[in-house]
């Protein structure tokens, strides 16, 4: 069954330029390049919730899981972490439509 990672963040404020180029040209190409379908980007404008959220689907929670594992993802994000705060992610059961 596939599954869906789930990520959340914000955006630490004083590293907005090098956060966008950075997901640009080294996150968004690192995760696909492991395998990773990107299926949603969102970002909220008004409220008290993470500033940004992301999805991606994997065929199965074990291929999830091994890819977590992997020195690849540690290291995209570890990368990450110098540009946010807040960060989570978790994997659910991927089905159609907008997903928490």
């Amino acid at each position: 069954m596939a599954v869906k990672i789930i990520m959340t963040w914000d955006i630490a404020p004083e590293r907005e330029q090098e956060y966008f180029e950075f997901v640009v040209r080294e996150f968004i190409p690192g995760v696909q390049r492991m395998g990773f379908e990107l299926s949603d980007a969102w970002a909220t404008v008004f409220g008290a919730q993470p500033q940004i959220m992301v999805g991606a689907v994997l065929p199965s929670a074990n291929e999830a899981k091994q890819l977590l594992a992997t020195e690849e993802w540690k290291s995209l994000n570890n990368q990450l972490q110098d540009f946010v705060y807040n960060y989570s992610h978790k994997l659910v059961p991927a089905r159609g439509g907008f997903q928490f």
